[in-house]
Order: C-alpha cells, then structure tokens, then sequence
C-alpha cells in the first residue's frame, strides 16, 4: 500500500486496556507497526520499540489465528511464519506446554530451522515435504481445552508495564 492509503492514530495502553481482559486490544499498536512482509530485517527494525513481552503476545495470537485458518502448512507458508521463535519464547512464557509441544514437533519436521525468509522456508517445506496433519487437530483440541486469550491476559496482568504504549501509529484508511 502506499502511504496515501495510510493516516495517523493516536493508541495508548494503559491499565484500562488491561483491565479490559482483550489481548488483541492490549497488542493493538504492535499490530499496526509490525512488518512481516519483507525481509527478517525490515521485521526486526519494525518491533524495535516494543516489548519482549508484546512479542511474544504478538507471535502467539498470530501463530494461533494461522494454524486456526489454515493449520501449521499456512503458518509456515504464509509470511507469518517468520514469527515462529517468538511464538515459540510466548508460549513458554505463558506456560502453555501443550501448545509448546506441537509447534516444537512442527518445527522439527523441518531438515534444519525454519528459515526467518519466507521463500527459503517454502523453499524447505517443499524440499523436506514437511505435512504438519496430525498436529492441527492436537492444536485445535487443545485450544478448545483452555482458552489462549485467558493465559495471554494472565501473562498480561502479571506485568503489565510491559504493555503500557502511547504514541502514533498508522493504519489504514478507512474507505468512504
């Protein structure tokens, strides 16, 4: 998109935002700056100014909303999956091994690391035909068993300065 199609907004999160229990809210700024669609430096530049900590909520509702849509193949495929270390980090700091567990196994049907660069991690998809079928349903079940959103919002809470974000960002137009 051009930047004609863009304007600025002011976000703030703070305690209210918190207490709102919306981790999507909470994350709102980190969902407007953050850049996926490059390269692994033009995503690393993107989330300079924001938290350990809302990176790994970030990564987590992202590897979450994929695997939801898609399974682990659109994870990976799609350019999402250069956040994979990041979810990888969230679900351990949100202590949600089951979830862990199978993305580790989705990892590891990989010949060597995902790559950060989407092309090359088709590329090693296709070339090691990595298939992720039985572990979506193991995702899906588990995340029927305990909701995601509520071990975000503990993480959350337990720091919640972490969080806290006011400034600009921009996002897109709305169409008239």
């Amino acid at each position: 998109m051009s930047g004609a199609n863009w304007i600025p907004v002011q976000l703030e999160v703070n305690s209210a935002t918190i207490a709102s229990g919306d981790p999507y809210e909470v994350i709102n700024p980190i969902w407007w700056t953050a850049s996926f669609y490059d390269d692994l430096a033009s995503y690393e530049e993107s989330l300079r100014g924001f938290s350990k900590q809302q990176r790994h909520v970030w990564a987590v509702l992202w590897y979450c909303s994929e695997v939801h849509n898609g399974g682990h193949d659109q994870f990976f495929d799609n350019s999402t999956g250069v956040v994979w270390p990041d979810a990888l980090e969230g679900l351990i700091a949100i202590e949600r091994s089951d979830l862990l567990d199978i993305l580790m196994r989705a990892v590891a049907r990989f010949s060597l690391s995902p790559s950060r660069e989407g092309e090359e991690r088709r590329e090693q998809m296709s070339r090691d035909r990595v298939t992720f079928d039985e572990l979506d349903p193991e995702f899906w079940n588990a995340c029927r068993a305990i909701s995601i959103d509520k071990a975000l919002m503990d993480y959350i809470r337990s720091q919640p300065e972490a969080f806290y974000f006011s400034g600009v960002v921009r996002r897109p137009k709305p169409k008239s």
